[in-house]
């Protein structure tokens, strides 16, 4: 089934679809966080990472029910945003030299997972609601849920202390540099004769 395709007719294809969406978006979650778990040098982000693993296989097995209830076997469909995503998460973690630069560069590319596991879980909770499928809308709404706090977790790390660590290494090795770059002309000029 393709996004708008002849395959997707009505609402409940369109329900299952995008759960299917979901599905395969929290399955590679929860195979990347492993990855930032071990890149974080923050402890608190690394528990938080860790913590959040956890809740990922919670979701997950929440799905597993919520396709049991719809007597539809699990599976996901290949989701080229999260794949999008990831791939650009783990691009840019391989950019950054420096460990405390690359909290805040972690932090920014889980809060971007995030965004949009809420779109989906908003989106599902939803569709579930008008498709008369109370019990399917209560576990998504649970996923959905979790998801946003662990975004507000995601902002207050970043705020409180990740981002002004990494800003402040910046600025030091910005001077640091410029020092450098001083040092290196005065060295360069030293003994030729002004004219």
């Amino acid at each position: 089934m393709g996004w708008f395709s002849a395959d997707i007719e009505t609402m409940d294809d369109l329900f299952l679809h995008t759960l299917q969406d979901i599905y395969y978006a929290e399955n590679r979650i929860e195979k990347s966080l492993p990855d930032m778990i071990a890149k974080a040098s923050d402890s608190e982000l690394k528990k938080g990472f860790q913590a959040h693993l956890k809740q990922t296989r919670g979701q997950i097995r929440r799905l597993d029910q919520v396709f049991k209830k719809l007597k539809q076997e699990p599976k996901g469909t290949k989701c080229p945003a999260i794949d999008g995503i990831i791939d650009e998460a783990n691009d840019i973690a391989a950019d950054v030299a420096d460990k405390t630069v690359l909290n805040a560069a972690l932090i920014g590319a889980a809060q971007a997972v995030e965004h949009y596991e809420i779109t989906r879980y908003g989106t599902l909770a939803a569709w579930a609601k008008l498709l008369g499928k109370n019990d399917v809308a209560r576990l998504i709404a649970a996923n959905l849920k979790e998801e946003k706090a662990t975004d507000k977790k995601l902002s207050s790390i970043a705020k409180r202390k990740v981002n002004k660590k990494a800003l402040a290494r910046s600025t030091k090795r910005k001077a640091n540099g410029a020092a450098r770059d001083e040092n290196r002309y005065m060295q360069a000029m030293a003994g030729v004769p002004a004219i």
